[in-house]
């Protein structure tokens, strides 16, 4: 069966244009869950309540800021039944839950109706959570925040998902292999900050095995190089289905 990668957003926290970077995997994974999340749910007609498991790469407002609206949704307006997982970096449970009850002081509770559970990523280890398994790998983004891309194996596929990081060793191991490379590619320029930039991208396809499509996220402004699009390396688009 094929993999349908929903892309939520796909700019990154400066971009002009584009809405914060987030996909939904065949409506069941979620990656990363920036604040414009439940809106562009709703617009993509995706149900919330259909998400089984959801990675967070790392604690900068862009990739998780979405969850708190999502969980008041759970509690107010979608009632669910099934368990959800969040897979996260250490601290996962007490930091969405300091934002939560910051946000909505009643909603992060224990008679959700549900059960919510919690997953630290750990470098190198991961888990069977019955909907997809998965490998954590922590990638290098800005100093004093660890950050982690994420192999996951469903029924349909392999899918990897970068997070944010600069050029490291992880990203190799974390992608090879797999049928999708979802990669964050911040500038079309030389110096992209502790992001990756065109040229990093073109040498991670050179030592990644072809049968490996990447999809470019995490976009700012500008038009995509043409070295890039030379290699068959896709630019997601907000709002629209990739399907590998």
């Amino acid at each position: 069966m094929p993999i349908d990668l929903t892309f939520i957003g796909t700019g990154n926290a400066f971009a002009p244009t584009r809405y914060w970077s987030s996909f939904l995997a065949n409506d069941r994974l979620l990656f990363d869950a920036p604040p414009t999340l439940l809106p562009h749910l709703k617009k993509l007609r995706k149900n919330p309540g259909d998400i089984d498991v959801i990675f967070i790469s790392h604690f900068h407002g862009d990739h998780y800021f979405g969850l708190p609206f999502l969980l008041l949704e759970y509690a107010e307006l979608a009632p669910r039944s099934k368990d959800l997982t969040i897979v996260g970096p250490p601290g996962i449970a007490k930091r969405l839950q300091s934002v939560t009850d910051l946000a909505f002081s009643n909603v992060f509770r224990k008679d959700r109706g549900y059960h919510l559970g919690f997953i630290e990523a750990e470098d190198g280890k991961g888990k069977d959570l019955g909907a997809c398994s998965f490998e954590a790998f922590e990638v290098e983004h800005v100093p004093n925040l660890r950050a982690f891309g994420y192999r996951v194996t469903t029924p349909d596929g392999v899918i990897a998902y970068s997070g944010d990081t600069v050029m490291c060793p992880p990203l190799i191991p974390l992608a090879d292999g797999a049928d999708v490379f979802v990669v964050e590619c911040s500038c079309w320029g030389e110096f992209c900050g502790p992001h990756l930039n065109p040229k990093n991208i073109l040498e991670l396809r050179e030592r990644i095995t072809p049968r490996t499509k990447f999809i470019l996220t995490h976009i700012g402004g500008g038009a995509v190089p043409q070295t890039l699009l030379d290699a068959s390396i896709l630019v997601a688009d907000d709002l629209k289905t990739i399907t590998v």
